[in-house]
C-alpha cells in the first residue's frame, strides 16, 4: 500500500514557515548555490522543492524545513513530475508538456 504524504500546502503552519524571513533566506541562499537552474534538467529554476516532504511531523524542524542537502531547486516541468508522475496521480494518457501543462499523451510523445 502506497505511503499517504499529507503535503501542507494551505496549513496554517506551511503559510508561517514560507513567509518567513529564515525560509526566504534560505531559499534565496541555496537559488544561489546552484546558480538559478533545475538540478534534474538545467532548466532556470523556479521552485525550491524538499526532497524530504514537509508534513505535520516534520515542518517545526529546521534540519528537514532550512537544510541545504534537503533542498533542491526545480523548474515547474520537473516539479510537476515529481508530486503528480511518481505518485501516480495522474492517467497514463496524459503528461506534462515542456511547460508544465498537462496534455493527452500520444504516439511519439511518449518520453
Amino acid at each position: 500500500m502506497a505511503k499517504v504524504v499529507r503535503l501542507l500546502k494551505h496549513t496554517a503552519a506551511a503559510k508561517k514557515l514560507y513567509w518567513s524571513s529564515a525560509w526566504k533566506k534560505c531559499r534565496a541562499s541555496y537559488i544561489q548555490s546552484v546558480f538559478g537552474l533545475c538540478e534534474r534538467c538545467s532548466k532556470p529554476g523556479g521552485i525550491v522543492h524538499h526532497k524530504e516532504y514537509i508534513d505535520h511531523t516534520n515542518i517545526h524542524d529546521p534540519s528537514i524545513t532550512l537544510n541545504h542537502d534537503n533542498l533542491e531547486l526545480l523548474c515547474q516541468t520537473c516539479h510537476n513530475q515529481e508530486h503528480f508522475e511518481k505518485g501516480g496521480v495522474t492517467r497514463r494518457d496524459v503528461m506534462f508538456d515542456d511547460d508544465g501543462n498537462l496534455i493527452q499523451r500520444s504516439e511519439g510523445n511518449e518520453r
